[in-house]
């Protein structure tokens, strides 16, 4: 009795929230150490990589557990602290951080290795959150608040841009669904949309003429390719806008998708997105079963980035739709939650955030299944990671915490009503 009470104390909020986080936790589990055979490989080590994974997991339900305990209205606080972190390690990793694949996404501390672009959309999630509830009026949120909000983007949005295109769109993609949900006047909504098809085609041009590529004809193999060249200019313009070639080498790629033959497909070029195919394409609706994926051994991110092309091949279709739905029901269980809260504020941070994990989810997933370019966004929840595992049971830490929030206003109005009666 007294451990149940225990625990009841210890996971309070939203037990649905709690279901779907630990189902997604347990699919990490299993998947992620059937997915690391290449870190196995390297590392010598059967059971370091999942070991490892394990710990991050654990790491990151104890600061879940942590945030869940946190009222709701002490996240305003944070606000300006999170966002001068934010900005300054964002400045800190454009400019002296270490290259990794092609870009610089991380700094060490302390011995641990930290995704600057992940605190950043969270801090700007809750920004914006604070910035809707503040402003809003019997009409919806004021004219005022597009102004602030885009303010507030200028110190974060800029720096995520320059290494990572997807993350920078993901997040804006996020932002404007919640000034939507804000009530921001349409008229604002509408003139956005045009400045981003002006901006939008701005970018497509600079890659298209900046971007350095190097058109192959292989005729033996009965398609064209395009392969990015190495830039070897150092100055200052290179050194920002370097991530042009793998753009222009991606968007090429996807526009250009020509129906190749398997038995002409290179294998060698396009390894992620052929050995992806090959997993979805060998699942044979059913599935391999747990850690019975061949494809692991020949993707490259496995364990990250292509982790749902695993998961098809190994759980099959039925499998594959179950964690598209656990995505679906954190979406719709947070907007439930939300519908219950009598302040602005953790309506629009809670939707934030689920609306951040589930768009993200679904970039990942609609890149393994070959319906947008590669974008390198990892599976939230799910694929391997360090920053952005325990930043995502952050998130959902925040979610329950407006959950219990949500509770406590409805019990105060129902002993109210007792009262009367």
């Amino acid at each position: 009795m007294a451990i149940n009470k225990t625990l009841g104390n210890l996971f309070k909020g939203d037990k649905v929230i709690w279901m779907v986080f630990f189902f997604l936790c347990l699919i990490s589990a299993i998947e992620v150490f059937s997915a690391s055979s290449s870190l196995t490989y390297k590392g010598g080590s059967y059971l370091a990589p999942i070991v490892k994974h394990l710990g991050i997991l654990f790491l990151g339900i104890v600061f879940m557990v942590f945030t869940v305990n946190i009222p709701c209205r002490y996240f305003k606080v944070l606000t300006p602290i999170l966002m001068l972190i934010s900005s300054l390690t964002l400045a800190w990793v454009s400019l002296a951080g270490p290259t990794t694949n092609g870009a610089q996404r991380w700094i060490s501390l302390l011995g641990l290795q930290f995704q600057p672009s992940e605190l950043g959309k969270g801090t700007l999630v809750l920004a914006v959150a604070q910035i809707l509830s503040a402003t809003q009026t019997g009409n919806g949120a004021d004219k005022k608040a597009l102004k602030i909000i885009a303010i507030a983007s200028a110190f974060i949005v800029p720096f995520i841009f320059i290494e990572n295109l997807s993350t920078a769109v993901l997040l804006c993609v996020v932002v404007y669904m919640m000034m939507i949900l804000g009530r921001v006047p349409v008229a604002q909504l509408g003139k956005i949309l045009g400045v981003v098809v002006v901006l939008a085609g701005s970018l497509l041009a600079f890659v298209l003429i900046f971007g350095h590529t190097k058109p192959t004809n292989t005729q033996e193999q009965g398609f064209t390719e395009t392969v990015t060249e190495e830039k070897t200019d150092k100055s200052s313009f290179a050194k920002i806008f370097h991530r042009a070639d793998t753009w222009k080498s991606r968007i090429f790629k996807f526009v250009k998708h020509e129906e190749v033959p398997p038995e002409k497909f290179d294998l060698d070029k396009d390894a992620q997105v052929g050995h992806a195919n090959i997993a979805i394409a060998s699942s044979n609706i059913i599935g391999q079963g747990p850690g019975n994926s061949v494809q692991r051994d020949f993707l490259s991110q496995a364990f990250s980035d292509f982790i749902y092309a695993v998961i098809i091949e190994e759980m099959g279709i039925f499998g594959a739709i179950f964690v598209a739905l656990l995505y679906v029901v954190l979406l719709f269980r947070t907007g439930k939650i939300a519908k219950r809260c009598e302040n602005n504020f953790p309506p629009f941070l809670a939707m934030g955030l689920a609306l951040l994990l589930v768009t993200q989810a679904l970039f990942n997933m609609c890149v393994a299944v070959g319906l947008v370019p590669v974008t390198g966004q990892p599976l939230p929840l799910i694929s391997k990671g360090g920053t952005s595992t325990i930043i995502n049971c952050i998130f959902i830490g925040a979610i329950i915490s407006v959950s219990r929030t949500a509770k406590k206003a409805e019990n105060v109005a129902k002993s109210g009503e007792t009262e009367k009666k």
